[in-house]
């Protein structure tokens, strides 16, 4: 039963009059949802982790635009928090399913990478909208809305005066700074590891990386530890006990193709570990789904009777009760669909366009109440985007449709669904902010249309870049025949070694000769592989987690052709943590994660746990502004300066592998550069003012 709405007066009523969709306030918009959406693509390509953007942007919006001519100003700081949060939530659920492109013998293409987070962000936003009466006014005082609900606290705060703007610029400066140090002069090393010499296949090791001490941070001390704790299993046990009982072996032990002696930790954790994590994460992924369960179907429920019962009709005579007509929201949805059909980019036939339609909408339901209950970070997105493939996978199976042939499309339809969950949900949050301060939403709608137009472009070009700077390629000294149907299947790339166009073809063991590596080739016209490639993403430090586990829940279910024993092991550590209370699903990306990614997440929850005692805060509370204020700055500054360090390896004169221009590579020669105890003292630094950033303001 839902409750009746609460007695509430907005922050403007809705017989005042007030700007709001003005240009500037969408041209700021839209700036800050290309630099957020930008950070948090690469955020999510090296933890598969983002934060919610909107609080930073919140705040940067009401140190930018002032008042004019009296006028108030708060409706315009919604609209810039409006436009700039789709950046965030469309940047992570591209990266948490295009990349699964990449895995499943497809390249990454820039305009096809658009075109998804497009679709997939504008369907979110339609679909949702229709729901905003029930879900938003109707359950009033019963959906907590959290991030909504704090977005709405700053933007009143804001137009009786004051600002933490400062914080955010702070923590922009020193991610940028320490970011600038490490990836464009070569002062600090990347990461600090050593080998554990008494526990044979054990290692430690830690990433230098502000952006990661700031997620860490944000999440807080509990969560923090439980995805530290996941990685300390598979680096300081799965590894070592396989490297114990396997170093005897006389043969390759499945799927490597090496010997386990031979091997070194980051060998044995790519051949087998990441397997068990993916099973992990999997069975993680299907426990946050059936624990939402009972809110999907209550959900289902509520807003069907909602939408029959005429809730979401025209619009009322009140500025703060117009919506988009729902006849233009249902037509917009069809004709999106009916693109993605249409255009060839997507290869999608009929049942696959009906398959993103149907699902997109259900889901979208979902997200928007389960966000409404817990908020956006809680929500199980990657749980929900699993039951999304496994259900496409298992219509496919049903008419037949088995092999890598078909893998490509459900991808296709996987991640367009996956983009319009996650925009749903933060739509729904971005709703609610606008009922609390009295927004028209009509506008407001418009403004989250216009934040996904404007973000994707930064999205899709940050994903493909990375990739690209990050890719390498390696000759084939032997040649070797390539199956004419791997082939047949593949699809037309550069090569960024020699310029010229070929075969991108992803060969499994059994298609290729004894003691040849599997992975992507590169194959000319005669079928003679001329590169071993080794995209930039899945390798290094852009690991992209979720898309890893979305290629491996297709190829599982499609192919019938996956190392079940590793992944059963995964899903039963996912079931031991479930029994001993633990959601496993963050402690299952930690198994999943390598443990130099995990560590500095762990430190920056310690920080914040030291910080929530001496100033005395609740723990990890939601509400907490100062230190998430300063770490939202110093994610983006160094994340950002990362991917600039990146992309500088195209200019001339510069190292492409590290970004570096001949004039400033000396400093690489300098004793501390290459030092693990300066990279060590360069993290108690950034933690030390993390922990001062986390002050109040006076």
């Amino acid at each position: 039963m839902s409750a009746q709405p609460a007695a509430f007066t907005p922050a403007v009523r809705p017989d005042e009059s007030a700007p709001e969709l003005t240009f500037r306030a969408l041209l700021l918009g839209s700036l800050l949802g290309v630099v957020f959406g930008a950070a948090s693509t690469y955020l999510a390509l090296r933890v598969g982790l983002t934060t919610s953007a909107s609080v930073p942007i919140a705040v940067l919006a009401i140190w930018a635009i002032r008042r004019r001519n009296g006028q108030r100003a708060i409706l315009e700081h919604n609209i810039v928090q409006t436009t700039g949060s789709a950046g965030e939530s469309v940047a992570a659920a591209v990266v948490f399913s295009v990349p699964a492109l990449i895995f499943l013998g497809y390249p990454l293409q820039v305009g096809l990478t658009t075109l998804v987070a497009l679709t997939g962000g504008l369907l979110g936003v339609l679909m949702m909208v229709p729901l905003r009466r029930y879900l938003i006014v109707r359950e009033h005082g019963v959906l907590r809305y959290p991030e909504g609900k704090a977005c709405a606290e700053i933007l009143a705060a804001g137009e009786k005066g004051g600002t933490s703007a400062t914080k955010v610029f702070v923590g922009l400066g020193v991610g940028a700074g320490f970011k600038a140090l490490q990836a464009l002069f070569g002062g600090v090393k990347a990461s600090v590891a050593a080998p554990i010499s008494f526990f044979k296949g054990a290692s430690l090791g830690c990433d230098v990386a502000p952006e990661l001490l700031g997620v860490g941070y944000i999440i807080g001390y509990r969560t923090s530890t439980m995805m530290v704790a996941g990685s300390l299993l598979a680096s300081l046990i799965l590894v070592p006990a396989i490297v114990l009982f396997g170093a005897g072996l006389k043969e390759p032990l499945a799927p490597a193709t090496t010997l386990i002696a031979d091997m070194g930790p980051g060998d044995v954790w790519a051949n087998y570990v990441k397997h068990i994590g993916a099973g992990a994460v999997a069975m993680g992924g299907i426990f946050a789904l059936l624990r939402a369960l009972p809110s999907i179907v209550s959900s289902i429920r509520a807003s069907a009777a909602s939408l029959l019962g005429g809730a979401g009709g025209g619009a009322g005579t009140l500025r703060t009760e117009r919506d988009t007509p729902v006849w233009l929201l249902a037509g917009g949805s069809l004709l999106l669909v009916g693109v993605i059909w249409a255009v060839p980019a997507f290869q999608m036939n009929l049942a696959g366009a009906l398959l993103i339609l149907v699902l997109g909408f259900l889901f979208s339901v979902v997200s928007s109440r389960i966000t409404g209950e817990v908020g956006s970070s809680s929500c199980p997105l990657s749980g929900m985007t699993i039951g999304v493939l496994m259900a496409t996978c298992a219509a496919f199976l049903l008419v037949g449709w088995e092999g890598s042939a078909y893998s490509r499309l459900a991808l296709m339809v996987g991640a367009v669904v996956c983009i319009a969950i996650s925009n749903a949900g933060t739509c729904s949050q971005d709703l609610k902010t606008g009922f609390l301060v009295g927004a028209t939403p009509v506008r407001q709608q418009l403004a989250l249309a216009i934040g996904v137009v404007t973000s994707v472009l930064a999205v899709g070009w940050t994903a493909y870049l990375m990739n690209l700077a990050n890719t390498t390629e390696t000759p084939v000294a032997a040649p070797f025949s390539v199956p004419a149907a791997a082939v047949q299947r593949s699809e037309s790339v550069e090569s960024l070694t020699d310029g010229q166009d070929y075969r991108f073809v992803r060969l499994q063991r059994d298609e290729l000769p004894a003691g040849v590596p599997e992975g992507t080739y590169l194959v000319d016209d005669q079928g003679q592989p001329r590169f071993l490639r080794e995209d930039g993403i899945g390798a290094g430090r852009l690991q992209a987690p979720q898309a890893k586990l979305m290629s491996v829940v297709i190829d599982g279910l499609l192919t019938h052709r996956l190392p079940w024993d590793l992944i059963l092991l995964g899903a039963a550590i996912a079931v031991f943590m479930e029994l001993l209370g633990v959601r496993s699903l963050t402690f299952a990306v930690g198994v999943y994660l390598p443990l130099s990614s995990t560590a500095p997440v762990f430190l920056g929850g310690l920080v914040r746990r030291i910080a929530d005692r001496h100033y005395r805060r609740e723990p990890d509370a939601e509400d907490e502004p100062q230190g998430i204020l300063y770490c939202s700055g110093l994610i983006a500054g160094a994340a950002i300066l990362g991917i600039g360090a990146a992309l500088l390896g195209f200019l001339p004169g510069f190292d492409r592998d590290l970004g570096l221009h001949p004039s400033v590579a000396f400093l690489m020669d300098l004793p501390f550069a290459s030092s693990d105890l300066f990279g060590a003292l360069v993290l108690g630094v950034l933690g030390w003012l993390m922990f001062r950033g986390a002050r109040d303001a006076r």
